[in-house]
């Protein structure tokens, strides 16, 4: 018996995608000028990151678009797996952008340069991190709301920005404290080494989605104490019970094993009942149920995915 959530909204996400596409243009902007006038490498890697938050914000955009559209004959289940592309893609980019910062570092920690302008400079990147950490804010709450990976790991990488950034600013303030002209490649080095571990967290989570990884152990023991409370209150039992997340959805299947001698009506009315309790505590699962008889020896044959004759 098949079961799918409401899907209702779920293209209105793409907003966020531009206002993340629109975020990134304008950090690009304001870190590539910080960098002209200072002439520092800590800036300029800052000014990398952000054209790499680009390039994901459009990936965004396109699998949002694509895992809103409606089921089909080739997808029966969905496209909400496309998520986990534009996230893996934005995690892939994170670990490129750490590369290239440390690329620019290394040749300027060899032959440290003056920097200039400092002061302007870090106005302007203070203000670039300032929309990045408001955006961040904005599609984390969105991601939470409408269990997007996508939006997740776009507000994720944003705040590797912020964090960028910050590095970056306290680089190059301790150059100018002390005078050492070789904190800013430093810094900007450490910085690098930090967000690495940022892209590698996004790029788990989104082959751990495609891999079919189960739901989490919370949504699991919701499940299970719905489940719990039918079994003890019918005296009936459950099996085979599977779970996987796609994207945005969750997709559960599991087997009721009833009396014999119940009719099909009393058996498909549990089902009923229990589904209705499961949207409940899970409002985005797709539920597959199986009535099976207790007094039936095959019944049990199938606990596992393929089954032994």
């Amino acid at each position: 018996m098949p079961m799918a959530p409401n899907k209702a909204g779920r293209s209105s996400l793409t907003r966020f995608a531009w206002l993340s596409i629109a975020a990134a243009v304008i950090t690009i902007g304001l870190k590539a000028a910080a960098y002209l006038l200072t002439g520092s490498v800590g800036l300029l890697s800052d000014a990398l990151e952000s054209l790499v938050n680009l390039v994901g914000a459009l990936m965004a955009l396109a699998m949002l678009t694509i895992a809103a559209q409606p089921s089909d004959e080739e997808h029966a289940f969905g496209h909400s797996k496309a998520e986990y592309f534009s996230s893996g893609v934005e995690g892939t980019l994170i670990l490129g952008a750490a590369v290239g910062i440390v690329a620019a570092a290394v040749p300027r920690l060899i032959a440290p340069k003056p920097l200039e302008q400092i002061g302007v400079g870090i106005g302007v990147s203070l203000a670039a991190s300032v929309i990045n950490f408001i955006v961040a804010r904005i599609l984390l709450q969105a991601a939470r709301r409408n269990n997007s990976i996508t939006l997740e790991a776009n507000s994720r990488h944003l705040m590797t920005d912020v964090w960028t950034s910050g590095g970056v600013m306290v680089g190059v303030g301790a150059v100018i404290l002390t005078g050492w002209e070789r904190l800013d490649p430093i810094v900007a080095i450490v910085v690098a080494a930090n967000i690495v571990w940022s892209g590698f967290h996004i790029v788990r989570e989104s082959v751990m989605g495609l891999m079919d990884t189960a739901l989490s152990s919370d949504h699991q023991t919701a499940l299970k104490q719905v489940l719990a409370t039918h079994m003890d209150a019918e005296s009936v039992q459950y099996h085979a019970l599977r779970t996987r997340q796609a994207g945005a959805r969750q997709f559960i299947s599991f087997h009721v094993l009833v009396p014999g001698e119940w009719t099909v009506q009393k058996g498909h009315q549990l089902l009923e009942r229990i589904e209705a309790d499961i949207r409940r505590a899970l409002p985005e699962a797709t539920l597959l149920t199986h009535l099976e008889s207790l007094n039936d020896p095959s019944s049990w044959d199938d606990v596992n995915l393929d089954r032994t004759d």
